[in-house]
């Protein structure tokens, strides 16, 4: 039987918790496909999998982007043939892998224009985006947006993403070489969070005022200040947690800070749809082919060297997107 080099969880933990290993790699059935991938994304919910964080049963595969060429294709798959380029983010675990049988719905046709890599650095991340300016609440042009990371994957696809659509994003980052890179991708603003206080800082950017948006994926470090930086009837979105959960909200308090509106989205909600899915990634797709978003991959690694890669996501070591090349 085929097997296929695999990334694989035994029991939560650490980096030294991911295993590769040789698993069999069967024909897809009704609604699957099989993907032979060229490279693949590294995302901060691999790390809440890895750890037990997000709790999968066990032993389970990791990764949940990646990029490559359809070896096989089940029935009543119509979007995709065999030899077709083909990216995606999906659900369930398994992208860190040569090759994998998966559910085609969220597998996305890949254009000739974008490389294997850039296809498996961005498809988690860029979908992110689209749904947090277009599907969480639309935000039209002239908004300001406060956005924590502004360095990281999805933070400089942000940056690029409001700078295209005449939004003023505020950045925030840990140093000022990552707030350099913010504002070189587009941020109309950059704080260096380290050495000063964001919500202060904000509020003299807007003249008092506060913004109409938060996108924090920080989580417990970023909550308390990310609220006062709001407007009145300001919106906090919460799509992930680096720092560590945060606190449990007051409803009062939401009332006495001036309204505020708060709400915690998942990509996989919003892509859970076929066609749904299909048209965020086209309109990513769209993004990327103007050059409205240029993807930057700035770290690299072997499929054997993913504990390495998950040590240095993890200590915020990296900037832009990192990918495992297959």
């Amino acid at each position: 039987m085929t097997t296929a080099k695999t990334v694989i969880i035994e029991a939560f933990g650490g980096p030294e918790a991911l295993k590769l290993v040789d698993l069999p790699l069967g024909e897809p059935g009704p609604g699957q496909i099989r993907i032979r991938h060229h490279a693949s994304g590294l995302n901060f919910i691999d790390v809440y999998q890895r750890s037990g964080v997000y709790a999968l049963p066990l032993p389970s595969p990791m990764g949940m982007e990646a990029a490559g060429v359809i070896e096989a294709v089940g029935d009543g798959v119509t979007h995709l043939k065999v030899g077709d380029r083909a990216a995606y983010a999906s659900q369930p675990p398994g992208s860190y892998s040569e090759a994998r049988v998966m559910p085609a719905a969220q597998v996305c046709p890949l254009p000739d224009a974008i490389s294997f890599e850039d296809g498996a650095a961005m498809m988690l991340k860029g979908m992110t985006v689209q749904y947090l300016f277009r599907r969480t609440l639309p935000i039209p042009k002239g908004s300001t947006v406060l956005f924590h990371a502004a360095a990281g994957g999805v933070g400089l696809i942000a940056c690029q993403w409001a700078q295209s659509e005449g939004i003023t994003l505020i950045g925030t980052a840990g140093s000022d070489e990552k707030c350099a890179l913010a504002k070189a991708n587009g941020a109309a603003h950059v704080i260096n969070y380290r050495t000063e206080d964001f919500a202060s800082r904000v509020k003299d950017i807007t003249g008092g005022k506060g913004v109409d948006v938060v996108m924090d994926a920080v989580g417990a470090d970023t909550f308390e200040g990310s609220i006062n930086a709001l407007r009145p009837l300001g919106m906090f979105i919460s799509f992930g947690a680096a720092s560590g959960k945060p606190p449990l909200i007051d409803l009062n308090m939401l009332a006495a800070k001036g309204s505020l509106q708060v709400t915690r989205p998942t990509i996989f909600t919003h892509i859970g749809n076929h066609k749904t899915c299909q048209q965020m990634a086209k309109e990513l797709f769209e993004k990327v082919l103007s050059g409205d978003v240029k993807i930057q991959i700035d770290q690299r690694f072997a499929l054997a060297d993913v504990a390495e890669a998950h040590r240095a996501l993890e200590a915020r070591k990296t900037t832009g997107a990192t990918i495992l090349t297959i």
